[in-house]
């Protein structure tokens, strides 16, 4: 009899507390078992994907056209087009603002690494992204951007490569199918010897370009494994504050990397005379530089939030997944010519791209039928019990 006065203070003056548990927005957050809960919760990883997708996407294609034209209209500093890649951390700023989240789980935070260890992770990360700029520069300068962009698809078969040794990636069936069609595409470019080609560059400035377009796709694919080591062993914190923080700290040192490379060379004493003869003008010499920064620094946080989110190499299928838009931009804006060599590699570089597509739905039905199954586990003690 004693224990009776508990039953109604539990009922009677727990059912508005009940109500306002399912209904508040705290308790939404907070519960992992309401079922309100995981439906934010994928509602917001949804819009994140398509926020980080849409800056990936357009920042690419946006960035490799704004290249092109500084080329075109009489830029010619290697350094200086490298620059802008990496110098529109500034627009990152403001979200060093944002609150940090606060660590629940002891164990993490138990396991976080030092400030100096961090700062190696940036440092080595932002210097191995100003020497990869860098080998796409002169790719961008020595090739057609339908030439370019297609070349740059074998990036995913190096990242494969690279994932299933540092991040533990499977490969399966699509897959290796997405990879085999995706190196053929570029493998085809090799044997490209239009005559547009030898117009903009010789033939030994064409080979330079395609060999650094190559080696830069292999090392951007090798530093998108090595930042999600990077996340997944070192920083293990799930929020946006480190996308963030891994983004623009990269980009600040691979920034004066390679300003430091601008004034050893000599090129910045060029840059005044290169303003004045810019074929548009001083003013339109400047927005795109300012243009290609910005477009660059969406395109970095696009493929960071990826990372975090999926995987290093989900994030380059989507860098992939803007192929086909950088070309047509060219052949409408820069007159560019569509070869059917160029064509015949973009058809099967986007079928690689539909293949892998399709292994990530596959596993994404997998993954939520595991779940389901898990839930009707757990839920069986209960029911039980009561």
């Amino acid at each position: 009899m004693g224990e009776a006065p508990e039953l109604p203070s539990s009922i009677t003056g727990g059912a508005d507390e009940k109500a306002e548990q399912v209904i508040s927005p705290e308790n939404i957050n907070q519960n992992p078992q309401n079922p309100s809960f995981h439906c934010l919760k994928q509602y917001k990883w949804w819009i994140q994907m398509a926020i980080f997708t849409l800056f990936v996407l357009a920042g690419q294609s946006v960035g490799i056209l704004l290249g092109r034209l500084y080329y075109n209209n009489g830029g010619n500093s290697n350094w200086m087009a490298t620059f802008v890649q990496c110098a529109g951390f500034p627009m990152v700023l403001p979200f060093l603002c944002t609150p940090k989240s606060k660590i629940s789980n002891p164990e993490i935070k138990r396991k976080n690494h030092s400030t100096l260890i961090l700062a190696l992770v940036y440092i080595s990360l932002g210097i191995f992204l100003a020497a990869d700029c860098m080998l796409y520069t002169i790719g961008l300068k020595y090739l057609p951007v339908t030439t370019y962009t297609l070349i740059g698809a074998s990036q995913l078969g190096f990242n494969a490569l690279f994932s299933y040794f540092l991040n533990g990636q499977k490969f399966t069936p699509s897959i290796l199918n997405s990879l085999v069609l995706l190196t053929i595409s570029s493998t085809l470019l090799v044997f490209q010897n239009d005559s547009d080609d030898s117009k903009k560059a010789s033939r030994a400035k064409y080979v330079l370009g395609f060999v650094c377009t190559i080696a830069a796709s292999a090392g951007y694919a090798l530093m998108l494994s090595l930042t999600q080591l990077a996340f997944q062993k070192i920083i293990k914190r799930e929020t946006m504050r480190a996308i963030i923080d891994m983004s623009l700290y990269q980009n600040i040192v691979a920034t004066f990397a390679i300003l430091i490379g601008l004034f050893a060379s000599g090129d910045w004493k060029k840059l005044n005379a290169e303003m004045g003869n810019f074929k548009p003008g001083k003013v339109a010499y400047v927005m795109n530089l300012v243009g290609t920064a910005v477009s660059w620094q969406a395109f970095t946080v696009g493929c960071t939030g990826l990372i975090f989110k999926v995987s290093s190499l989900f994030s380059n299928v989507i860098s992939m997944l803007g192929l086909p838009i950088a070309p047509v931009l060219a052949v409408i804006f820069l007159h560019e010519k569509m070869t059917g060599l160029n064509g015949v590699a973009m058809v099967l570089a986007m079928w690689g791209f539909v293949s892998y597509m399709y292994q990530h739905y596959l596993d994404d039905l997998k993954t939520k039928a595991e779940k389901k199954h898990s839930n009707d586990v757990s839920e069986v003690p209960l029911t039980e019990t009561s």
